[in-house]
């Protein structure tokens, strides 16, 4: 059995982009040499990879008990290759996913603070909502994620990671906004302005604040947080956003935050494919991350 670098390239673009054509294209490969590779990995095998779907091919059973150990080789082969080229003690790309919150305004602080303590500058930061982000990861096309959402997953391992508070806030002009306190009571029957479903601050509001009410409408489901803060702020409705998020628009009077009687805490989780070959560079982002204090 001679199993290829580049057969196992070809395996695993297959697998993130689902055509031959498009692997094709992310690899500046023809489509011919995509089906080759492809097929002379299976016939070395002895086992398809993909199901053929609707001109898809989606990952089997056997394709994903490969998909780990290829990603391994290709990282160990990229290491091999860049060990005499090397300018920092650390080298190669990271790939980080983040959600929204984070993404906007804790990633940023955090790369600052790795790339002067590492001189390391090569990463690359996708920012999306938790769901869209842990997929990405299981499927091998992030290295690392940075979501306010837990995820219960086999594939995955979630560590916790820092604390954020959650707020309810409103416009000035809001009735909310006159009463000193409120109960859960109060937020019945109000128009509430909330992110998508998937995105880790949606799935906070349901299972403390929606679940609990009798009566609520959406007013409007944004898919950013400053959106969300400038609509909330010109009065379309009030929302339950992070206290880190909304700091500014707090200070400038722009908010207000209601004084609910609730736990509005909620941890960040730092997210790992649990099959991943760990790099050491990826190992050294983790650790430099669980040690790192947010500066404000």
């Amino acid at each position: 059995m001679n199993i290829t670098l580049k057969q196992l390239q070809v395996f695993i673009c297959i697998t993130q982009e689902k055509t031959i054509t498009a692997a094709a294209k992310k690899l500046f490969i023809s489509k011919p040499a995509v089906s080759m590779g492809l097929a002379e990995l299976e016939k070395q095998l002895g086992h398809k990879l993909f199901e053929r779907k609707n001109n898809r091919l989606l990952i089997n059973e056997w394709g994903k008990q490969l998909l780990p150990l290829a990603d391994e080789q290709i990282e160990r082969s990229k290491a091999i290759t860049r060990l005499f080229e090397q300018q920092t003690s650390l080298t190669g790309k990271l790939r980080i996913g983040s959600s929204n919150t984070i993404g906007n305004h804790v990633v940023p602080s955090l790369l600052s603070d790795f790339r002067a303590s590492t001189k390391h500058l090569k990463q690359s930061l996708l920012i999306e909502n938790s769901t869209t982000i842990c997929k990405q990861i299981k499927e091998y096309e992030l290295d690392i994620g940075l979501v306010e959402a837990y995820f219960f997953d086999e594939q995955l391992q979630s560590i916790r990671w820092l604390k954020d508070e959650m707020v309810v806030v409103c416009n000035s002009a809001h009735p909310l906004a006159k009463k000193k306190k409120l109960s859960l009571s109060d937020l019945e029957n109000q128009q509430w302005i909330l992110r998508e479903i998937g995105s880790g601050t949606r799935d906070f509001f349901i299972k403390h604040i929606g679940e609990k009410l009798n009566v609520y409408s959406i007013s409007l489901e944004l898919n950013t947080t400053e959106a969300i803060i400038n609509c909330t702020s010109v009065g379309l409705g009030i929302t339950c956003i992070s206290k880190l998020a909304a700091r500014h628009a707090l200070n400038d009077k722009r908010l207000v935050q209601l004084n609910l009687e609730l736990d509005m805490s909620r941890d960040y989780w730092l997210v790992c494919h649990k099959e991943k070959y760990q790099s050491p560079l990826l190992k050294q982002f983790i650790q430099f991350s669980l040690d790192w204090q947010l500066p404000f």
